[in-house]
């Protein structure tokens, strides 16, 4: 993995990362969250469950951690945990910028989040994150670049973004959308003074969105590590409902659908981090098998005829309630 801090994490599961996006606010699209994380979604209990995964996620050899400013306030829950552990320095800490969060700790906000990609709104939530986590923020991410997003010719917003890649701040970004592949094609042809800006992108892939997958190996054969997001399809690949295909190639494997989910991916050839986004330390823990599923070329055969057409895919995301 190309990118420095993380092609020096060597444990058994240093390729899976821990998400925050699912615990560092009340609300989010993800399926199973009345029952993950129950009625009180006050800000210091989900402070205190954001702190018990990150404790439990170190100890199991989790070293890449994935927040965003949109993400409630899960910088602050991860700068806290960190200034709580000053012995702790092998980790290695992404977040995002490009989204400003705007529902004020509700669940049931008109907008949860406000995107913007303008050099104006750089300054502005660097200057926050970089207020909450210091010199400890290692990766920096345009947050969900689509083909049509003007941070793939703003020119200004390249050079300054160059200028903290200069300053040792690794440079990267997401995708979301049906046409991820047009994003990230355009984002590995963005130059700065001939040099490619990028060197990481986080996109969404698994068993059902797999469009992105030839992008992503032309992203890894120029030389970005390429972290997966949404491994677990918003809850659609969790265990009340999974498809039959995955339940049963669980069920061969005599472990939780959601491993052989994150297993899948971390079979393919251009993967560098698979993020869990656990609600809840027991989901963290099954999801950290996922290194240690093998399957076979028949199970991998009967997992891909569950892919669907990405527009059915993302449709179908975009009706998920903010729960």
């Amino acid at each position: 993995m190309p990118f420095a801090r993380l092609a020096h994490a060597t444990t058994p599961t240093c390729h899976i990362g821990l998400g925050l996006a699912a615990v560092g606010r009340p609300g989010y699209i993800n399926l199973g969250r009345d029952t993950d994380l129950g009625e009180n979604r006050s800000v210091d209990a989900l402070r205190t469950r954001t702190h018990e995964l990150l404790d439990a996620a170190y100890a199991q050899g989790v070293r890449y951690f994935d927040v965003a400013r949109s993400y409630g306030r899960s910088e602050e829950f991860l700068a806290g945990w960190l200034d709580a552990r000053p012995d702790v320095e092998d980790v290695v800490i992404g977040s995002k910028w490009g989204y400003t969060y705007t529902a004020d700790w509700s669940t049931d906000a008109e907008r949860h989040e406000v995107k913007d990609h303008g050099p104006a709104t750089y300054e502005r939530q660097r200057a926050e994150t970089r207020a909450l986590l210091g010199d400890r923020l290692d990766l920096y991410q345009i947050h969900s670049v689509t083909p049509d997003s003007p941070a793939l010719t703003d020119k200004e917003l390249h050079a300054t973004l160059a200028r903290a890649a200069a300053e040792g701040l690794t440079v990267g970004f997401s995708t979301s959308g049906p046409a991820q592949s047009d994003a990230i094609r355009a984002a590995l042809a963005v130059t700065v003074d001939g040099e490619p800006l990028f060197r990481t992108v986080q996109s969404t892939y698994n068993v059902l969105e797999t469009s992105a997958g030839p992008a992503l190996a032309e992203a890894h054969d120029a030389g970005l590590t390429v972290i997966v997001k949404e491994g677990m399809a918003n809850g659609r690949l969790a265990a009340p409902h999974a498809p039959d295909a995955l339940r049963a190639v669980a069920e061969e494997a005599s472990l939780g659908c959601d491993a052989v989910a994150l297993a899948w991916i971390l079979r393919q050839p251009w993967t560098g981090v698979v993020l869990s986004g656990a609600a809840t330390v027991p989901q963290l823990v099954s999801n950290l098998h996922a290194p240690a599923v093998d399957l076979d070329v028949d199970q991998l055969t009967r997992l891909a005829t569950l892919a669907e057409d990405p527009h059915a895919y993302w449709e179908r995301r975009g009706q998920l309630p903010w729960h």
